[in-house]
């Protein structure tokens, strides 16, 4: 249990004991929590103190594991070269290569005597743990299962092990709605395999066809965003009257299954519905439409053929009935019509049935229509953390049509949110701006910070930045590389620390290891000030698999970065130093966990994947132009913003106050509403 509070909230569960420990005690236990970059609060010192000894020893070892593993410090760091980064500057470049030559020949590494180095003399800003409770412990699994928006692999594997552990006492905890219908796929399997006596919850919450396949590919463990393939189990007879219930009771399910045509066909040998013809009539006729073909004019056939000869009122007189979509095609209407004010007529008594996270993003896609970048940037779907970027070029549109949209927009959310509780007095720190509204986080990696993609965080006071992977084999040997490349003001290629580059103007590499049968690592330093007189603003930390093995085959595989004040202070791994640390756990081969702006000293938190299957070695240098790509995409990414967001509901229930110690609601990074409470965010504020 406290594994995932402390992941989540800085939080454990500690019950008050009868015992009185001494100052000494507590003491040394704070101290091998700062070796960790961690520290008690001063209620939750109070409450171990109570503990007695047997009590505060089993406490202690299970918090000490759970941190070590939160910042990667539960593995043991052994780099080529033991003394990084002075031992890579110091040696030759043909020692370099014969080292590296030789280990490739053999999988053994050069043998070193380590020197003794210098404690670390650096201040280290703490992460504190705080003393929670059970009840909100427990409000963790319903903001996960009343989210708007998708969850993360880890978000998902939380929310079945809340199911699992509480079985039938999980009613309680389950929230009034379920809107995401990803989620309520995963929910939907996990009641189903742990507490079927509450599974009936899904009755009234199951509405399309799309809605029964997402829970027949969650039982079957597959991608729920249907992104994917998947593999079909047998259901039992019992659950294949049921899906079939589920289907029938939704009018003519066949243009919504033809939208997953193959999926269906598929699933359909399993449900078998030709045994229950005479049950369900409207489901097997269904399923035979998709068997043979059989010609169905779908909407968005019907769609697709106005808007190609610019009907805009035949598709206004065919959107009427589907709110999302006429926000989704709102521009496109716009663009093609000749009398605006009638597109904006037909959609305004619309609009209060669309949901928030479309909201958010038509306001943010309207207000930087006009200083858009080259570039519009889409996530897919899937499971694997992937962006697509296109050229922009859409044609303008009258400025006050634009401000219109906006404001329909945001009349609409201030008034939904106007029916939630006040909030007071709020501040509202405006560096919440650099902050994105986690809107899609089914590909977010497992971090020590959870952060949605594009977001800018401040870059800590640092002259270096330590980049580190570890990894483990899979099923065979596992080489997998870390580099960091290079680029000026203008994204233009500076230079790149990879296996085949350990040094230059601004930094090192520590060497290239290939095989990993007990765990291997590797580190990059890269000095700023150097790189900075070197013009150098960018840098791009990637990580790829150079034996093309995916991430998600290997047992285990995580990276991330420290803010050192001197390369040569501490040993070369200090867990207290670590910022930032994500399990690299995808579908693909290369991974860019963040891109560091160097003159606007902030890290954009990228966590994206690249291509699956790269055509040629699998390197920094062979994959630049895709890399430039990402780039340009994540420093021109345009997505709503938190800022905005809160600013709404600051409008809606609350009024601003003069200053953050006088307010009742804060909304700040460090404090209150935080960007890393993603959680309440995505349950309170969408």
């Amino acid at each position: 249990m406290n594994a995932i509070y402390l992941r989540r909230s800085r939080k454990v569960v500690l019950k008050s004991g009868s015992g009185s420990q001494a100052d000494d005690t507590i003491a040394a236990m704070q101290k091998n929590l700062e070796a960790l970059g961690f520290v008690m609060s001063p209620a939750l010192m109070e409450r171990v103190r109570t503990l007695e000894q047997d009590g505060l020893a089993s406490f202690y070892r299970s918090l000490i594991k759970d941190l070590r593993e939160l910042v990667g410090a539960h593995r043991g760091f052994k780099p080529m070269y033991p003394d990084f980064p002075e031992q890579v500057r110091e040696i030759s470049e043909g020692r370099l290569y014969l080292n590296a030559i030789l280990h490739y020949l053999t999988n053994k590494l050069p043998v070193f005597a380590k020197s003794e180095r210098s404690a670390l003399a650096e201040a280290v800003e703490l992460r504190v743990i705080d003393l929670g409770d059970r009840e909100d412990f427990e409000r963790i699994f319903t903001r996960l299962a009343g989210a708007k928006t998708s969850l993360s692999p880890s978000d998902k594997a939380d929310l079945i092990w809340f199911v699992s552990q509480y079985q039938e006492r999980i009613a309680p905890l389950l929230p009034s709605e379920i809107p995401s219908k990803e989620n309520l796929a995963v929910l939907g399997a996990a009641l189903i395999r742990h507490a079927p006596a509450t599974a009936d919850v899904l009755s009234s919450q199951i509405k399309t066809a799309t809605d029964v396949l997402r829970l027949a590919v969650a039982l079957s463990d597959g991608d729920v965003s249907l992104a994917s393939s998947v593999k079909f189990i047998k259901f039992t007879r019992a659950w294949r009257r049921t899906l079939l219930a589920w289907l029938e009771r939704t009018g003519n399910p066949v243009e919504d299954m033809l939208r997953w045509k193959k999926r269906w066909i598929r699933l359909g040998e399993r449900l078998h519905p030709g045994d229950y013809a005479k049950d369900f009539p409207k489901t097997f006729a269904a399923f035979k439409a998709l068997r043979n073909n059989e010609r169905v004019v779908t909407f968005n056939s019907q769609m697709e053929s106005l808007l190609a000869v610019r009907d805009a009122m035949g598709a206004l007189r065919l959107l009427e009935s589907r709110p999302g979509d006429f926000a989704r095609r709102l521009d496109h209407l716009l663009r093609i019509a000749t009398d605006h004010d009638t597109v904006l007529a037909r959609f305004r008594p619309m609009v209060a049935r669309v949901s928030t996270p479309v909201l958010l993003q038509m306001i943010a896609h309207f207000q930087q229509r006009h200083s858009m970048p080259d570039l519009r940037i889409f996530f897919p779907k899937g499971e694997v953390g992937k962006l697509f970027a296109i050229p922009c070029g859409l044609p303008d549109l009258p400025t006050s049509v634009i401000s219109e949209v906006v404001s329909i927009c945001e009349a609409t959310l201030v008034e939904r949110f106007s029916k939630k509780p006040s909030l007071g007095s709020c501040w509202l720190d405006e560096r919440m701006a650099h902050y994105n509204v986690p809107l899609a986080q089914r590909s977010a990696s497992k971090a020590l910070r959870t952060i949605t993609r594009g977001s800018r965080l401040p870059l800590p006071d640092a002259k270096v930045l330590r980049f580190f992977i570890w990894w483990r084999n899979g099923s065979s040997r596992t080489d997998i590389d870390l580099s960091a490349a290079l680029f000026d003001a203008n994204q233009r290629h500076v230079d790149h620390l990879s296996y085949y580059n350990l040094r230059n103007f601004g930094g090192c590499h520590s060497g290239d290891i290939v095989d990993a049968p007990q765990g291997a690592s590797e580190f990059i330093d890269v000095e700023l000030d150097k790189l900075r007189t070197a013009k150098v603003r960018y840098i791009v930390m990637m990580i790829s698999s150079f034996t093309s093995q995916p991430y998600c085959d290997l047992p285990e595989c995580f990276a991330g970065w420290m803010s050192r004040q001197e390369s040569g202070s501490g040993e070369v791994y200090e867990p207290s130093t670590v910022q930032d640390k994500l399990d690299v756990a995808s579908n693909t081969q290369i991974c860019i966990p963040a891109v560091f702006d160097l003159d606007a000293k902030e890290v954009i938190w990228a966590d994206l994947a690249l291509k699956n299957h790269p055509a040629y070695s699998n390197n920094a240098i062979n994959n630049l132009s895709s890399l430039s790509l990402m780039l340009r995409s994540l420093t021109s990414i345009a997505k709503p913003d938190l800022h905005t967001l809160f600013s709404l509901h600051v409008r809606a229930r609350g009024s601003r106050a003069t200053s953050q110690d006088v307010a009742d609601t804060v909304f700040s990074t460090t404090a209150g509403v935080t960007p890393m409470d993603v959680d309440r965010i995505r349950a309170d504020f969408l």
